[in-house]
């Protein structure tokens, strides 16, 4: 089908008025349109519902159209797209995978020249279509793979950018370099010839160890959480590079941006402590980078236990993450937990602690809810303990 034929103010009306319908209810009905496939236009619907938060200039600009054969879910965020503007620079910049190219988009109000590499054809046709629409016109859409393209042209570029496939045929679901495609250790060579720059972007899951020894010349990564939710790892390789790898732990709300930089593997002094007056617990993307002795001596505050990750200190601190004022501290005596536990309507979590929230609910009937937050953990003296906290 001609993605075109979606463009007709009749079909247009009808995906934008029906954007607040359950779409599985809607392609029960009868179609509208019998000179379009009805999949086709419950698609648009179902993608625009998708990207009502997570690319709200897509989802609010007319006549955008959204591909069949790509989530939502996939690409990048407007937010996590805006941030990676912070990393790049220069003229030109290559982006390897270009998919729906959000990135691209955002790339572009920087870097004078952006190219879209995009293997699947409809694909490439409704990017180069839709940035058309966003009056993105320093962007060339190019239809084909990427390595052939770039063993075709001798063009070099102020930065390459690749979102490497994360599935595989065999294995499913991947999160090791090598499992992905195009396979980006060993174009490493190839890639180097056209930029001193790489920009990777993976999943959340891939370990940054093992992704440090796969790549080499790993500059800085970088952890970017929205809303305390890690959504991608950034990987910023320069060629030849062979110093210290920076860890950036990024994290994104409404009206703020939360950064760590810490230094991997390098040793900070770390301090401990049995429960003070506040206790604080790391961010998501903190805790993605495993910084924890750093979180110590950065913040000066002292840490609950080795594996506990949980902080705590006498007076408040500005701190990446929640922060709570300890009410309580309970060894979980059948007296106290009768007191602070059984029955109540509290918010749990466990850090280093042997059972798990859901069971820990059930032993002491625990409803989700409520002003009080408690914390089940382990001591520097190794006791189990609860803190019963209040937050800040």
């Amino acid at each position: 089908m001609d993605f075109k034929q979606l463009l007709s103010s009749e079909i247009q009306e009808f995906i934008n008025s029906n954007l607040d319908t359950d779409v599985t209810q809607l392609a029960l009905s009868k179609n509208p349109f019998p000179e379009v496939e009805y999949t086709s236009v419950i698609n648009q619907i179902k993608a625009k519902q998708k990207a009502k938060d997570k690319l709200p200039i897509w989802y609010s600009k007319p006549n955008i159209l959204f591909p069949s054969k790509i989530s939502v879910e996939q690409t990048s965020s407007e937010k996590t797209a805006e941030y990676k503007l912070e990393i790049v620079s220069g003229d030109s910049l290559i982006d390897l995978s270009g998919g729906f190219g959000i990135d691209d988009y955002y790339f572009s109000k920087k870097i004078k020249s952006v190219t879209h590499c995009e293997i699947n054809s409809e694909l490439s046709e409704i990017v180069a279509y839709n940035l058309k629409i966003l009056n993105a016109h320093n962007i060339t859409c190019i239809n084909q793979n990427s390595t052939d393209y770039l063993k075709e042209n001798s063009i070099f570029f102020d930065w390459i950018y690749i979102d490497p496939s994360r599935r595989n045929e065999k294995k499913g679901k991947v999160f090791m370099f090598e499992d992905c495609e195009p396979n980006v250790p060993n174009l490493l060579p190839l890639y180097f010839s056209r930029s001193n720059n790489i920009l990777i972007k993976t999943a959340p899951l891939l370990d940054l160890q093992a992704g440090i020894e796969e790549l080499k010349h790993v500059k800085k990564i970088h952890i970017v959480a929205v809303k305390n939710e890690v959504k991608e790892l950034l990987w910023e390789i320069e060629k030849n590079y062979d110093g210290f790898v920076t860890i950036a732990a990024i994290n994104i709300e409404k009206n703020k941006k939360t950064l760590v930089e810490t230094i991997h593997q390098k040793e900070y002094n770390v301090e401990f402590s049995l429960p003070l007056k506040y206790i604080y617990e790391p961010n998501a993307a903190l805790l993605k980078s495993g910084s924890f002795d750093a979180i110590s001596q950065i913040f000066n505050c002292q840490k609950l236990h080795k594996h506990s990750h949980l902080y705590t200190s006498n007076s408040i601190i500005n701190f990446p993450g929640r922060s709570f004022k300890i009410e309580n501290i309970i060894t979980l005596q059948k007296n106290e937990v009768k007191e602070y536990l059984f029955g109540k309507k509290l918010n749990i979590t466990t850090r280093n602690f042997p059972i798990k929230v859901e069971d820990l609910k059930k032993k002491y009937k625990i409803k989700d809810g409520g002003t009080t937050f408690v914390f089940f953990t382990t001591n520097i003296e190794n006791k189990k303990i609860a803190l019963i906290c209040t937050k800040i």
